[in-house]
């Protein structure tokens, strides 16, 4: 897979509180290990960076990457402190980024179980020449606009796609994306108000987002799955 010119840095978004986890849920343990080191292991090995965005409260924690488990990892590690929303945290992570970085990955730590390989995908259509690029999986189900309760439309499923991350960018196009301060609910949305292309490759039915105790449970067992200890989809 092509890497693209220039150094890469990866951005992981690990600054929530898991209001409906319960808790932080980048601490949770899945497999022996916090999700969060899960999720920076998937870019450590393609980054020659990687900022982990963490609550303001542990930044200043001195043993803090002991706790969060990130010591030997394949890559130069900071953390920095995390703001009020996810766009923020993606923006105090940018900050740390140094001027030099050609390309970005922004991760979120509660997808701890995409894989390097889809790391590399995403960076390598970077690498052939798109400025920003997101994992996507085709929808099975059928989606409808509801408004007050009623349906009001049903959309076009062909046409549609559930993203995921790492998210790739261009690192001049995503701070021009975040400039102003921007909101949306992921860094493609920013860069999409800009009217840029976002460009699309296959995502992983297992990578997906760990938002409740049940989703932990169910990555548990896709983790188990994929490492050959249980037969059966979840």
């Amino acid at each position: 897979m092509p890497r693209p010119d220039g150094p890469v840095y990866s951005i992981v978004v690990a600054a929530g509180d898991g209001t409906r986890f319960g808790g932080r849920k980048q601490l949770a343990v899945l497999g022996g290990r916090t999700i969060v080191s899960l999720a920076v292991e998937v870019v450590a090995g393609l980054s020659d960076g990687v900022v982990v965005v963490v609550p303001p409260d542990m930044a200043d924690r001195p043993r803090l990457l002991d706790e969060l488990g990130l010591v030997g990892l394949r890559a130069e590690v900071f953390t920095t402190a995390g703001r009020a929303t996810r766009a923020g945290s993606v923006r105090a992570g940018l900050d740390r980024v140094p001027p030099s970085c050609r390309h970005v990955l922004v991760h979120d730590a509660a997808r701890p179980l995409a894989s390097a390989e889809l790391a590399a995908s995403v960076l390598g259509a970077l690498a052939e020449g798109a400025r920003a690029v997101v994992p996507g999986l085709p929808l099975t189900d059928t989606v409808k606009r509801v408004r007050d309760g009623a349906v009001v439309g049903t959309l076009e499923r062909s046409e549609l796609v559930a993203v995921q991350t790492p998210q790739g960018f261009s690192a001049p196009l995503l701070r021009r994306a975040h400039a102003g301060e921007p909101e949306a609910t992921d860094d493609a949305g920013l860069v999409e108000a800009l009217g840029e292309q976002v460009v699309v490759v296959p995502g992983e039915p297992w990578n997906l987002k760990v938002t409740s105790p049940d989703d932990l449970e169910l990555a548990s067992h896709w983790s188990a799955r994929r490492q050959g200890r249980v037969g059966s989809t979840p």
